[in-house]
């Protein structure tokens, strides 16, 4: 195991923790590398039988909002595709489901579209008042990716899941706790030492036991994850297309409605 994946940090903690940081200030917009360094990492940790349990936390105001809309750059939902519809980058999504230890992650400020389903990747999300998650893919034009049209269901239910994904609505800290999205509610200050908290406890167990249980809780994730995302990246694409879309992504760097057509 490295202690730098690209712009992830890797440090090892006291009671066989592993924190994973993510180092992309203050935004931590993310792409197709940044999630293949990640995958990278997880894999090595799995091979560290001193390494029980991760945190995944985010240097900055947020965990992950996100594509970076506002700049000139693709947005890492809009990967550059094969002659596959398949995104590449939700490869790299299910290599991080296939990972067999145990992810506690601290999701300070907000947690947008791609960034909220890494978030759902872990196994349990310490959260707090400024936390913000949203599944905004309609106001982009746009559907989910990265597997939330399956893990976004499996923890609030179908009917909760239709409301974020038919609204684009943001939930606060509160909210996610009260709908199980968040595990832990503590301070914006305290979120991280919390996740910490949290993945000693978890890591104090039988190691062989505690990989067992997280397969028998999450049985076939990773592969529903992998028949998803290629639904999620064939809808995607034909939608990057549209007028919609386009208006949608400007709409959203301006941070106003869209005026949608439906063409």
């Amino acid at each position: 195991m490295k202690d730098q994946y690209g712009d992830v940090s890797v440090t090892k903690l006291e009671g066989n923790v592993a924190q994973c940081e993510i180092k992309r200030p203050p935004n931590n917009f993310f792409d197709h590398q940044l999630i293949m360094d990640l995958a990278d990492c997880f894999e090595d940790i799995d091979k560290e039988n001193a390494i029980r349990s991760i945190v995944l936390c985010a240097e900055g105001k947020h965990f992950c909002a996100g594509a970076n809309f506002s700049s000139s750059e693709k947005s890492a939902e809009l990967e550059t595709r094969t002659e596959s519809d398949r995104n590449p980058l939700y490869d790299e999504a299910v290599r991080l489901f296939r990972c067999k230890k145990p992810v506690v992650a601290a999701i300070q400020g907000a947690a947008v579209g791609g960034g909220f389903g890494l978030a759902l990747m872990a196994d349990f999300r310490v959260v707090c008042p400024a936390t913000r998650m949203t599944a905004n893919f309609v106001k982009l034009g746009f559907t989910p990716g990265f597997g939330l049209t399956h893990t976004l269901e499996r923890i609030v239910g179908a009917q909760k899941a239709n409301l974020l994904f038919m609204t684009g609505r943001r939930v606060n800290g509160e909210t996610a706790y009260e709908w199980g999205l968040g595990d832990l509610f503590t301070d914006n200050e305290t979120v991280r030492s919390s996740a910490v908290e949290l993945a000693t406890e978890i890591a104090e167990n039988a190691p062989l036991a505690l990989i067992s249980m997280r397969e028998q809780m999450r049985p076939n994730l990773a592969e529903a994850v992998n028949d998803v995302t290629t639904i999620e990246s064939r809808e995607q694409k034909w939608l990057q297309g549209t007028n919609d879309h386009k208006e949608g992504v400007q709409a959203v760097s301006e941070k106003r409605p869209g005026r949608f057509t439906g063409s």
